[in-house]
C-alpha cells in the first residue's frame, strides 16, 4: 500500500520543508522558476479548453484540467510558494526551522514563481498575437477579461474589493496548500496526482485567487493590451491576494495541522499513536 498514515505524513511535512528551507538560493531560484512557467502553461489549458462553455460547465471543464500544473510540480520536486506557506510555519512551530530559514525559502521562490509565470506570458503573448502582428484570438480576450475582473473590479469597488482579494486568497490557498500537504500522503505518482487533484481543481473551479496564478494572467493581459496599470495589479491584487494566501497556508493548513496532530506530554511534543489494524484489534482484543 502506498498510503501514508496521517501520523507519518507529519513527519513526512517536517523533513519536506527542512530540504526545501536547506536549498540553495540557485536551486530554489530554478525550481520556482520551472513552477511559474508550468503554472502558466495550466492557466491557458484551462482557460482554452472552458471557451464558449457557459458559466457552470466552464468552471467544472476549467476546474478539471488545470491540476495538470500542480501534478507536474508535485512529481519533479519543484518549488511553489503558496505551497511553502504552510510546510515551512509547520516545521517551524516544531522546532525544526528558524524564521531566517522559512523567509529566505519564501523570498527566493515567490521572486523565482514570478520569473517564471513572465516568461512564460510573454512567450504566450508572442504565439497568441503572431509576435504582436494581429489580436490575440479568443484565449487572448480570455485572458484579459479574467484579468481585468481580478483588478478593474475590486478598484471598482473600494476597500470591499480589497478586502474581497484577501478573502479570496485566504479561501484559495486554504485548499492549494491542502493539495501539497496530500501529495506527500502517497508514496505512488498516481497517489500524488489524485491527492493533488481534489482540493486544486476545487480552487480553480470556485475562481479564487492565486498569487502565482495571478503573476501569470495580469502581466499577460497587459501585454495584450488590458488597461491595467501596474500600480492596479500591485495594489489590489497581487499585494492582497498574496497575504491572503499566506494566511490560508500558514494558519489555516499548516499551523492547523501541526496543532491538530500533536500531542503534548510535558514539555515533549509526541506524535500521534499508531493506527491500529482490524487485526491488531482483535489481537489485542
Amino acid at each position: 500500500m502506498d498510503h501514508v498514515y496521517p501520523h507519518k505524513l507529519m513527519t513526512e511535512i517536517e523533513a519536506t520543508a527542512c530540504k526545501k528551507a536547506g536549498s540553495s538560493r540557485l536551486c530554489m531560484l530554478l525550481k520556482a522558476f520551472l513552477s511559474g512557467a508550468l503554472l502558466a502553461y495550466a492557466t491557458a489549458f484551462a482557460f482554452n479548453a472552458s471557451l464558449g462553455l457557459p458559466a457552470g460547465p466552464a468552471a467544472l471543464v476549467s476546474g478539471a484540467v488545470f491540476p495538470v500544473g500542480f501534478a507536474m510540480i508535485v512529481l519533479l520536486g519543484l518549488e511553489l510558494v503558496t505551497g511553502n506557506f504552510a510546510l515551512l510555519p509547520f516545521a517551524m512551530a516544531r522546532g525544526k526551522l528558524d524564521g531566517a530559514g522559512m523567509l529566505r525559502n519564501w523570498g527566493w521562490v515567490y521572486f523565482g514563481n514570478f520569473l517564471g509565470c513572465v516568461f512564460a506570458g510573454l512567450l504566450f503573448a508572442i504565439a497568441l498575437t503572431g509576435a504582436f502582428a494581429h489580436d490575440a484570438g479568443a484565449l487572448g480576450a480570455k485572458v484579459i477579461a479574467v484579468a481585468e475582473s481580478k483588478t478593474l473590479a475590486y478598484v471598482a469597488a473600494g476597500w470591499h474589493g480589497g478586502l474581497t482579494a484577501f478573502v479570496k486568497g485566504v479561501l484559495c490557498n486554504w485548499m492549494v496548500a491542502l493539495g501539497t500537504v496530500l501529495a506527500l500522503s502517497s508514496t505512488s505518482s498516481m497517489g500524488k496526482i489524485a491527492a493533488v487533484w481534489l482540493p486544486v481543481s476545487t480552487f480553480f473551479a470556485l475562481a479564487l485567487e492565486h498569487s502565482v496564478v495571478n503573476m501569470f494572467v495580469i502581466p499577460t493581459a497587459m501585454l495584450l493590451g488590458a488597461d491595467i496599470s501596474v500600480g492596479q495589479w500591485l495594489l489590489w491584487n497581487q499585494l492582497p491576494v498574496t497575504l491572503g494566501n499566506l494566511v490560508g497556508g500558514a494558519v489555516l493548513t499548516g499551523l492547523l495541522l501541526h496543532f491538530a496532530n500533536r500531542i503534548l506530554v510535558g514539555d515533549e511534543v509526541k506524535s500521534g499513536p499508531e493506527p491500529v489494524s482490524p487485526e491488531g484489534a482483535a489481537a489485542r482484543a
